[in-house]
């Protein structure tokens, strides 16, 4: 039996993760994520409340008051841990969250997408959770992510979950190849519908429980005013909107607004529906076009992880260039001195945006990636 450490969000997944794993033998420790923002959130709680005792809190600063903006989560993570008889523990990660944070309203600044949530399983979930398991003497880390993991020792590999439409495998490509022999995926050889089932037939309050699609520390909708409250003090990046020939067709309240592909909410009608194609940062455009100009062949990305042994410079790959978007045929190519990547698709992909994460597949196995430069 080994001791192991489970991030629980108070969500279907990862507590029918902590039933598979006790049934697997396993002692299982719940842990829960504090992030502490409350600023621009749905369900934000005051200091006073954030530090009733709903759960021990883990705090790594002993002079550190503690807020909470998922205390519904919390409680959920609870009742599930109650039931499942096994200890559940909040970790105190505020400090950790406020680095994900400034990078997301960084990158929105700069006319970037930022993905914060493969960003917070780098650097916390398969990161500070990992020395958290050690300080523990926890052999492993589960999540209730729908992915899995194949083989054993050097030849383990990382592959989408049965479940294609609820596979994440994506948002883990920038886990340290070192980390995955520690890692275990209870969930990814289930669909969704039987997990649920699982949680029903075991009485859990979340069997029903809405599956969580939006960021955890902004309200629905709202990240472009997120961000401009967070860069308060910095300069306006209000400017034109305006077509590839540079005709100007109108004018916006900053590019945090903006993303590469969307269609929604720009503002301007152009008798026919018009994306947004790029974003000049430097002179604060947006640039619009019909849905032929969205069409990019290459990219190149940064900052890449590799979870095999780095491939030969030119190799065929399945590259996915988002979280929801399905991998395409390509060959990629990555650069002996610099590491970057270049993959060129065998069609036109729409929505190729700075910022997001491309990850590069062999079949279901994934390879590794970069940041879309």
């Amino acid at each position: 039996m080994a001791r192991v450490v489970l991030a629980m969000s108070g969500g279907v997944d990862s507590s029918v993760a902590a039933h598979l794993l006790i049934q697997q033998g396993h002692e299982v420790i719940g842990v829960f994520m504090r992030h502490g923002e409350k600023a621009v959130t749905a369900c934000a709680i005051d200091g006073d409340q954030a530090s009733s005792p709903l759960l021990p809190v883990l705090n790594n600063r002993a002079d550190h008051k503690q807020g909470c903006c998922s205390a519904s989560d919390a409680e959920d993570g609870r009742r599930v841990a109650e039931r499942l008889d096994i200890p559940f523990y909040a970790l105190n990660l505020e400090e950790e969250f406020r680095g994900i944070i400034d990078y997301f309203v960084q990158e929105y600044s700069v006319g970037r997408t930022p993905n914060p949530c493969v960003m917070c399983n780098n650097r916390i979930k398969f990161g500070k959770l990992f020395d958290y398991a050690d300080s523990v003497g926890a052999e492993f880390l589960a999540t209730g992510h729908y992915a899995q993991l194949h083989g054993e020792g050097e030849d383990l590999k990382l592959t989408r979950g049965i479940d294609v439409g609820k596979d994440q495998s994506y948002v883990l490509f920038g886990i340290k190849q070192k980390y995955l022999q520690r890692m275990l995926l209870p969930v990814g050889g289930y669909d969704k519908p039987t997990i649920r089932k699982i949680a029903g037939e075991l009485g859990l309050n979340v069997a029903a429980k809405k599956d969580s699609q939006e960021i955890c520390f902004v309200t629905s909708g709202k990240h472009d005013a997120f961000v401009r409250q967070r860069q308060a003090d910095s300069v306006s990046t209000a400017g034109d909107i305006v077509t590839a020939d540079g005709t100007v067709v109108g004018s916006h309240p900053g590019i945090e607004g903006f993303t590469i592909g969307q269609r929604r909410g720009i503002g301007v009608a152009m008798g026919q529906p018009y994306f947004v194609t790029r974003i000049n940062a430097a002179a604060n455009e947006v640039v619009i076009g019909p849905v032929e100009e969205l069409g990019r062949t290459e990219l190149t990305a940064i900052d890449t992880n590799w979870l095999v042994q780095p491939p030969r410079q030119t190799f065929p790959c399945l590259a996915q260039i988002r979280y929801n978007s399905a991998a395409a045929p390509a060959t990629a190519n990555i650069d002996p001195i610099s590491k970057r990547l270049t993959v060129t698709f065998d069609a036109p992909q729409r929505g190729v945006a700075p910022g997001q994460a491309v990850v590069c597949y062999h079949g279901d196995q994934v390879l590794g990636g970069g940041w879309i430069e």
